[in-house]
């Protein structure tokens, strides 16, 4: 995509964003890298960010039966995720989308595949979000024994960064005292427990009822097609779909496709509104 058609692509981003009576933002991984989080787009940018598991794919170490076979792994590698996430401060770039989003007449919702809470650090509401493959903030039984989801905001792992293996005490069931596991959707996980989730997903769908008649401007950022959920929700969404992304911009037929990072992308638009 030449300068010139990606000028032309943010003018027209923010025509539809100033004139949208709703706004859905949905974000990817890509989304983070901006704050500064790693990027495990490929084998090579997860090992990166992870030289112990050099060999390995990223959906062979984010799998529930690393809770079983070798808990001290599974929480290392989460548990550096964890803190990770808790001490990046989410890119200036969120505090626009939230302004964007407050100023919508009919108001907006955040779909996002990020485990990294980073949009209710920022300010947005825990109503107004549905976190697709859950989130990092909260724990769950490994077995699991209950429904029940409890909060992370307590824990503190001790994780040596040369093996990313966990070092002291690990994370219990308060029920039976089996292994504690994240509440975040895993490849091949047949034990997650869903039930923050679908409570996320009644007021989505209900906020999309509310909308049916307006019109509903979807800025999708940072969501790539190795994991496609992101990008499948947002096109099944009718209105107008602005696609940020720098490597997979290329969106569907009447959307608006923007070559450009998260940050460059949302304030060239923002200077237009």
């Amino acid at each position: 995509m030449s300068t010139r058609q990606t000028d032309a692509a943010i003018e027209r981003a923010a025509a539809a964003i100033a004139s949208a009576d709703a706004l859905l933002i949905a974000a990817g991984a890509g989304m983070g890298v901006d704050s500064g989080l790693p990027d495990f787009r490929g084998d090579e940018g997860f090992w990166n960010a992870y030289p112990p598991f050099r060999g390995k794919k990223f959906a062979e170490i984010s799998t529930p039966h690393w809770f079983d076979t070798d808990p001290p792994q599974a929480w290392g590698f989460f548990g550096h995720r964890l803190e990770l996430y808790r001490r990046t401060t989410p890119h200036r770039g969120f505090k626009t989308l939230r302004t964007w989003a407050e100023e919508r007449p009919s108001g907006y919702f955040v779909f996002t595949s990020n485990v990294d809470g980073h949009f209710q650090q920022s300010g947005f509401p825990a109503e107004r979000i549905l976190e697709c493959h859950g989130s990092l903030d909260g724990l769950q039984c490994s077995i699991p024994c209950s429904e029940d989801i409890w909060p992370t905001k307590e824990l503190e792992l001790s994780v040596d960064e040369e093996t990313i293996r966990a070092t002291k005490k690990l994370p219990t069931c308060i029920h039976c005292g089996a292994i504690a596991r994240p509440n975040v959707l895993m490849f091949g996980d047949l034990g997650w427990n869903r039930g923050r989730h679908d409570e996320q997903e009644h007021r989505y769908v209900d906020w999309l009822a509310e909308i049916h008649r307006r019109f509903l401007v979807v800025i999708e950022i940072g969501a790539g097609t190795a994991v496609p959920t992101v990008r499948r929700e947002c096109e099944q969404r009718r209105g107008k779909l602005i696609r940020v992304n720098p490597r997979e911009p290329d969106a569907p037929e009447r959307g608006i496709s923007i070559p450009l990072g998260a940050i460059d992308a949302i304030e060239r638009i923002d200077s237009l509104m």
